[in-house]
């Protein structure tokens, strides 16, 4: 049973609102003033909570603020209870991350539906969402402003790309987030002297580009389509929307879209410190890995020397060196360009 904390400084309004919610199958504590409802909510840890703004002894505002400071309470839906005279100031209060207003007077139909919505998205941001496009519309469907945000949930527009074709450019700033439907992409930067350092790998199921999204500035790489390839669109203001929408939106976002910044500190550490060999050997297990999902043995990676070393960070030369190396002890075997790899568990344990 749900639990909804009350708080309202006049007596009648905030019995009739008690017997109203415990009728519809709620637990009910009430509070008279802003101070009693901040150590209620501290105590009794409601689902949702239901707020007058003018109080005496602690107003409305007050209680949403310390409830925002505390991480148990962060994430309860707060509704604000406002007079007509008052509606200009709902603005500061949805500002500060109140999730709706209900206006006095209202009918028990309009209180009941209000908190319904409210505890129907608590409860969809406390799912574990999956990493994948999916999850996003499962969030725009829970934190929908309008009807037609809603509508590019279930109808998005998809580009197509041919292999080497770019996507973004590095400088450029972001106007949309691709997710991955179909083929594979890399993005990469480039020295002064135009050498090519493989930065990120991305695969069916992955997002990309939303970084700059985040940070509000342009792209830190070039991205760039390794083989035929279809992108799902997210426009900007969609993303925007999901990230301000909600203190819990935007930490469900976040542990959505930053499941990488583990392999790119380990890349960086393997770019500083490994060997030829291990560089070369590493990189054909993270392909294995990233692409063959399946654990298939007659997968092939298939990526041309220069793709290869700009991954390992070495002279392409010095990547074909190794790959020979690597065949004599029957470590890999080469058809054409493509490579399978024999002995996966020796190149995953290569020591430096």
């Amino acid at each position: 049973m749900k639990k909804i904390l009350l708080i309202e400084d006049n007596t009648e309004i905030r019995e009739n609102m008690a017997e109203i919610l415990e009728l519809a199958g709620y637990t009910v504590h009430t509070a008279a003033d802003g101070k009693q409802g901040v150590e209620q909510a501290l105590q009794d840890k409601p689902d949702l909570i239901i707020c007058d703004i003018m109080m005496p002894v602690l107003d409305g505002y007050g209680v949403l603020h310390l409830v925002q400071k505390n991480e148990e309470l962060q994430s309860v839906p707060f509704i604000f209870l406002t007079a007509r005279s008052e509606r200009s100031e709902v603005r500061k209060g949805m500002e500060m991350g109140a999730d709706d207003y209900i206006t006095k007077p209202f009918d028990g139909t309009e209180l009941l539906q209000a908190i319904e919505i409210r505890l129907r998205k608590a409860d969809a941001l406390k799912k574990s969402l999956p990493p994948s496009l999916q999850g996003v519309d499962e969030l725009v469907r829970v934190h929908a402003a309008s009807a037609s945000l809603e509508a590019l949930s279930t109808d998005r527009s998809t580009n197509k790309y041919k292999k080497k074709q770019l996507i973004y450019t590095e400088g450029n700033h972001p106007v949309r987030l691709f997710y991955l439907k179909k083929g594979k992409v890399k993005t990469y930067k480039r020295n002064e002297e135009g050498k090519e350092l493989i930065i990120g790998l991305y695969k069916e199921g992955d997002f990309l580009g939303y970084t700059p999204l985040m940070e509000g500035g342009p792209y830190h790489e070039s991205a760039e389509a390794l083989e035929e390839t279809e992108l799902a669109i997210i426009p900007r203001s969609e993303f925007e929307v999901l990230l301000g929408s909600n203190p819990a939106v935007l930490r469900k976002f976040i542990s959505i879209l930053a499941q990488d910044i583990d392999e790119k500190e380990n890349q960086l550490l393997a770019l500083a410190y490994n060997s030829l060999r291990k560089k070369v050997a590493d990189t054909l297990v993270t392909l294995y890995r990233k692409y063959n999902s399946n654990a298939d043995d007659h997968f092939m990676i298939d990526l041309s020397r220069e793709n290869l070393a700009s991954i390992a960070g070495v002279a392409k030369e010095s990547l074909i060196r190794m790959l020979g190396e690597l065949k004599e002890e029957k470590l890999i075997a080469m058809e054409g360009s493509r490579i399978r790899i024999l002995n996966y568990s020796k190149l995953e344990q290569m020591y430096n």
